[in-house]
């Protein structure tokens, strides 16, 4: 068989057997990455051999992991790395140092030799960013804290591969290299990273703001993809890994106006790709051998996740991360990742390690990969039963113990700064929770009052005086931290309105059920503002979009996701449409009708609108006379139906298309 076709069967093999096991594992509600890996053991060529050589897949799933950290750094961005920088580069740096020592000190016991123990090191240092940032896409917790603490954390990770690559080859050869040179390439390493940085920025945002302007939307795809392999090869040139290339590549295009479409376009590929690369990391599972070392790869898996998830933990929070965010990053952070395959690809043919211990670290990475799914799922009980255990501090003052009737904000981001602004303005008292340092600074040089601690505690919603309080407002991008502060709020305080901010649809049915009064969902918040806008560019009454938009808030957003009786509030929406009411307009200077009389106008016999009153200075006229003539800055007040109105409206504004 030629090797396209080989390829090609191999593809078609890997797709076809992965379908029905994420079938069943998607009606378990499990994870479909532990699908794809059970896969791989099953079809390699240490299962029941239905693929015999997997290098076709190997070079597949490569390719699926550049698009899956392309996809990253545009879901990132430099601005949003450089705020968490101390937080990830104190605790990343500690954390692959400590597990680097930890693990080689382990490995050396066990009686590998140094250079065999650091490199095993090496490969436990590392944890999946596919399967990590999978489960936060999935979970909606990409842009949540301790999600973004640990998208930086794998990005740290995946950087630290340059230095060790480097040192693999110093640790299987150390007669042939000095640590001179070492240094001297991982100096270059430096250079050339922060040069195709600049390069990125000056060239890309350009170069699609040219292709976007030819309107081709084929052309904007092919582009996206030459730009992204493009950066990955030009990083590979440089001594530097295809992935870190192609993040870069994302981070770059995420500060330009097309990241959003960008990962539309490349979204469906990332997916495929990304499963035919947890079915190649299976594949390497030597089954036998699985067997007959259960015991000891169990154990070393378990020891594994341990270590990591402690050191995690200890380090995110010395560098002034919170418990929660501390203990949920470490869990989902204890199991192995891919890049120990790649490590295994540059070590392995240099003989570092016995060939049984290869397999038995593969195995070990594959076991600890397959309970990252479990591990995150736990990590948020985890972290509150912590917290109880530990006594931690949950506020830092009572500024508001004297008051009543205020509204608590949960969360100072962009949404939660914009509600206390226009509290503040308006004098209407409230308080503000979030375990952010910086974002309590800011509120505080705002003149907002403010509390220290996490608002998932009952103990921090009651020193926020929950129970005499008028409003809750959670706005944070945490959705499993939100469910919970809802149904903590709702139980503790029935009577206490709940206005929840959420990212997704989905979240709707499931914020009411626990209680919360208003759900406000991002995404249907965003047609709404399109379609209202729209109304108004087309010069309908304000009146008229209003009730239009509260009709379409009403019944949680239901005539927008065809629930409940969303066929009677469309015929209602008519009937408001054709109803009788009063609206009003301003003459302004450049209306067609000025210096008209009412006569003049004719409204009644044109449009069937009725000038009921005329406002003129500080002056109501009503039943203005017919010869009265219209100036500038006067009021018309007008009644007839939305229809009516709206014509009417158009004959007295001027006409915008002059």
């Amino acid at each position: 068989m030629h090797a396209e076709a080989q390829i090609l069967r191999d593809l078609v093999i890997v797709l076809a057997a992965a379908m029905p096991i994420v079938l069943v594992f998607q009606r378990l509600r499990v994870p479909t990455v532990v699908g794809f890996l059970i896969a791989g053991v099953l079809i390699g060529p240490h299962g029941i051999g239905v693929i015999a050589d997997d290098a076709h897949v190997r070079s597949l799933a490569e390719f699926g992991i550049v698009l899956l950290l392309f996809v990253v750094g545009l879901e990132l961005s430099f601005r949003q790395l450089i705020r968490l920088g101390r937080l990830l580069l104190g605790s990343g740096i500690v954390q692959i140092l400590a597990t680097v020592g930890a693990a080689a000190l382990a490995a050396r016991l066990a009686g590998l030799e140094t250079p065999a123990a650091l490199f095993v090191g090496f490969l436990v240092a590392h944890s999946s960013t596919a399967i990590v940032l999978k489960l936060l896409a999935d979970r909606g917790e990409t842009d949540a804290p301790h999600g973004r603490v640990m998208v930086g954390l794998l990005l740290v990770q995946d950087l630290s591969l340059v230095p060790m690559a480097l040192l693999t080859r110093l640790l299987a050869a150390p007669d042939s290299a000095s640590w001179g040179a070492v240094g001297m390439t991982l100096l270059a390493s430096g250079v050339a990273l922060a040069v195709m940085v600049v390069g990125a920025q000056l060239i890309m945002p350009n170069v699609l703001r040219l292709i976007v302007r030819l309107r081709s939307r084929e052309l904007f795809t092919a582009a996206v993809v030459v730009l992204c392999l493009g950066t990955a090869l030009l990083a590979a040139q440089f001594g530097l890994s295809l992935a870190l290339g192609a993040l870069i590549a994302g981070l770059v295009i995420s500060e330009s106006d097309y990241s959003h479409q960008v990962i539309a376009d490349v979204l469906p590929f990332r997916d495929v790709l990304n499963g035919v690369f947890f079915i190649s990391v299976g594949m390497l599972v030597r089954v036998e051998h699985v067997t007959q070392q259960l015991g000891w790869i169990l154990l070393a898996s378990g020891l594994v996740i341990t270590f990591k998830a402690a050191v995690f933990s200890i380090a995110i929070r010395a560098f002034g991360g919170s418990v929660r965010v501390a203990t949920i990053s470490g869990l989902g952070l204890a199991g192995m990742g891919e890049m120990a395959f790649v490590l295994l690809s540059i070590g392995g043919p240099l003989g570092i390690m016995p060939p049984e211990i290869y397999d038995e670290i593969i195995a070990v990475a594959v076991v600890t990969m397959l309970v990252t799914p479990l591990l995150l799922a736990i990590a948020p009980s985890v972290a509150a039963g912590l917290q109880t255990r530990l006594g931690v501090p949950t506020v830092e003052e009572d500024p508001v113990a004297s008051l009543s009737g205020h509204v608590v904000i949960l969360g100072y981001g962009l949404n939660g700064e914009n509600v206390a602004r226009v509290l503040r303005e308006t004098s209407i008292p409230h308080i503000v929770i979030d375990l952010n340092p910086d974002l309590i600074a800011r509120a505080r040089r705002n003149g907002d009052a403010v509390l220290f601690g996490d608002g998932t505690r009952v103990e921090v919603l009651r020193q926020a005086g929950l129970a005499s309080a008028a409003v809750l407002v959670v706005a944070i991008s945490d959705p499993v931290a939100t469910r919970r502060v809802v149904g903590l709020a709702h139980h503790e305080a029935p009577e206490v309105g709940l206005i929840v901010r959420t990212r997704y649809v989905a979240e709707v049915d499931e914020l009411r059920r626990l209680g919360a009064t208003d759900v406000i969902p991002e995404e249907f918040e965003t047609s709404i503002e399109i379609f209202a806008r729209v109304l108004e560019h087309l010069r309908v009454a304000r009146n008229i979009v209003n009730l239009q938009v509260s009709l379409i808030r009403g019944e949680n957003y239901g005539m927008l996701r065809q629930t409940g009786s969303h066929r009677q509030n469309l015929a209602r929406l008519s009937e408001i449409l054709t109803a009788t009411t009063i609206d009003s307009v301003l003459i302004t200077a450049d209306s067609p009708v000025v210096g008209k009389t009412i006569t003049n106008l004719a409204l009644r016999s044109t449009t069937g609108v009725t000038i009921i009153a005329v406002v003129r200075g500080d002056t109501p006229r009503t039943n203005p006379a017919a010869n009265m003539r219209i100036e500038v800055g006067d009021i018309l007040v007008l009644f007839g139906s939305h229809t009516e109105l709206d014509a009417a409206l158009k004959q007295l504004q001027p006409d915008s298309s002059n």
